[in-house]
């Protein structure tokens, strides 16, 4: 049997960006895009506002930003929630769309993020506190049924009798307090008209990791701001950005996010005397996540040394005293591997087989000892691996189904691109760097591939774990770039690098380190024919990329 298949582009989410982009400048949406702060309107009390997790009353930056926000008081500039890893910001957003909701009983909400993964968390997370008949969660006609969380379906616009997705009338619509959806199906509701001033709030998460025109999807047509309007972004400008294939995009600015154009362009989001006006930006700073001396490096490199460590020591000291740790009580492991980076076949993705023995020895380990001599016990799903090329993810997944065949869960065990993790944290992290020849390392750059001159890939990789960090890789290579390098030497002052030694590597100058890999025989590999597929398309990317 014969069958003709045909692959199509599917247009839609750029037509409607094109849309948007068209509508914000027929909208009059210059201060919600521009701000200058020059058209303030009056803000509501907020005295005595009584917040549902109770919790965060106690959290200063995050009492203060949803109080901020169920004012008003940015109005008609948006107001942003600056989030670094492990600091509750979808937990912020969450509770300041409850809040809003409770004190502005008039109000119509619209909450989108780039990912359904990331909406439906919000979806999640308001059903325990807000009324189900009050929200609805609008699907795009490409997801599939299955993969929707159960607890949001009763939610959401799936017709069982049908089979299929639903889309109500406006007014239909219109009933709800709160419509959530990604990014790119908000432009559904663009189509469908909506009276000026219906929504009163736009709430986007995860807004860092959007193109500009993404956002204006679900702004313009939307969201009248010059007649009290709210636009609200939370996300992290210090994390990964959109993810743009096309050098003419990026060269051109469509890789700097609305979130991050406005906090290093716009004076009213930057820092003025030490601090960020609380008219217009919270940074939040207590970290529920990881490890002081996980959290240290990034702290100090990326977030002014102003983030605190604040998790549950329980959990964060778990591996404290594991037994694989060069020096006990720095759950951080930095393994020194002088492998060798390689291609197959017609591949332009790399591997680097050497540090994937490593890995699955740590992994044996760490399965091994797990319940014993006061280690605390971990399941596969705890567990995240991390490598910036797909070949190494493939061949690291092939290696460990094969060693591990006897651990039931072992496909709980993730392993994936730094782009998959984003936004995601796991007990244990273990990374594979993969680069070992000089040869490759301008190759990267020019990409914006791998670790190496990629501050927020290298930020992201580091800050997913909360209580061990395993490291392997070419200290030689690495420490060619100045984050990694600072990261190395943090590593060796703490006593938790392993593998020949720092200062060494630090000894030897180019020629000697060229040398060095000549004797190890880790020059480039032989020139190979190109494939259809490029070394940027070979690139992993996140999973919710191809979601709308």
């Amino acid at each position: 049997m014969l069958f003709d298949v045909t692959f199509t582009f599917n247009r839609m989410p750029l037509m409607v960006q094109h849309r948007a982009v068209d509508l914000a400048k027929r909208k009059n949406l210059q201060e919600c895009l521009f701000p200058t702060g020059s058209h303030q309107r009056s803000n509501l009390p907020t005295d005595g506002l009584r917040l549902y997790d109770q919790k965060l009353e106690n959290n200063h930056e995050q009492f203060r930003a949803i109080k901020q926000i169920v004012s008003g008081i940015s109005r008609p500039a948006p107001y942003l929630i600056f989030g670094p890893p492990g600091t509750g910001k979808t937990v912020t957003l969450v509770e300041a769309i409850k809040q809003v909701l409770k004190n502005l009983p008039e109000c119509h909400i619209l909450s989108c993020a780039p990912s359904n993964s990331a909406a439906d968390l919000i979806c999640e997370r308001l059903m325990k506190h807000v009324d189900k008949k009050d929200i609805y969660r609008i699907m795009a006609s490409s997801r599939d049924f299955r993969f929707v969380p159960e607890s949001i379906k009763p939610c959401c616009n799936w017709n069982s009798s049908t089979q299929a997705y639903e889309y109500p009338t406006k007014n239909k619509l219109m009933e709800y307090k709160v419509i959530i959806t990604t990014l790119v199906t908000a432009g559904r509701l663009v189509s469908a008209q909506f009276p000026p001033g219906h929504f009163s709030h736009v709430f986007i998460d995860e807004s860092g990791h959007a193109v500009e025109p993404e956002c204006v999807t679900a702004i313009a047509g939307i969201l009248d701001v010059m007649k009290g309007g709210q636009l609200i972004l939370a996300g992290d400008p210090q994390q990964l950005g959109p993810v743009l294939r096309s050098p003419f995009a990026i060269k051109h600015g469509l890789g700097m996010s609305l979130l991050e154009r406005l906090m290093t362009q716009n004076p009213l989001y930057g820092k003025s005397s030490g601090s960020y006006n609380p008219q217009f930006v919270t940074k939040l700073l207590l970290n529920y996540r990881s490890h002081p001396d996980i959290l240290n490096v990034p702290n100090e490199l990326f977030y002014e040394k102003e983030l605190q460590a604040k998790a549950d020591e329980l959990i964060t000291h778990a591996y404290c005293n594991w037994e694989k740790l060069p020096k006990k009580n720095f759950p951080i492991i930095f393994h020194h591997v002088l492998g060798k980076d390689e291609r197959e076949g017609n591949s332009p993705s790399f591997f680097n087989v050497h540090e994937i023995e490593v890995l699955v020895n740590y992994l044996h380990s760490l399965l091994e000892t797990q319940g014993k001599k006061g280690i605390a016990k971990i399941s596969p799903k705890e567990i995240g691996i991390i490598a910036p090329y797909r070949k190494q993810v493939e061949k690291i997944r092939r290696a460990i189904d094969q060693e591990f065949k006897a651990v039931t869960d072992i496909k709980d065990l993730k392993i994936g691109s730094v782009e998959e993790f984003q936004g995601q944290e796991r007990k244990v992290i273990l990374i594979s760097t993969v680069r070992s020849s000089p040869n490759y390392v301008k190759f990267d750059e020019d990409f914006g591939l791998g670790f190496l001159k990629n501050p927020k890939r290298f930020n992201v990789s580091i800050t997913r774990a909360k209580a061990l960090l395993i490291m392997i890789g070419n200290a030689v290579i690495l420490r060619k770039d100045p984050n990694w390098a600072r990261f190395l030497n943090y590593c060796s002052d703490k006593g938790g690098y392993s593998g020949l030694r720092a200062d060494y590597l630090e000894d030897l100058d180019e020629t000697e380190l060229t040398e060095l890999f000549e004797t190890l025989n880790v020059n480039e590999p032989e020139p190979r024919e190109r494939s259809g597929e490029s070394a940027v398309q070979q690139q992993g990317e996140p999973a919710w990329r191809h979601e709308h």
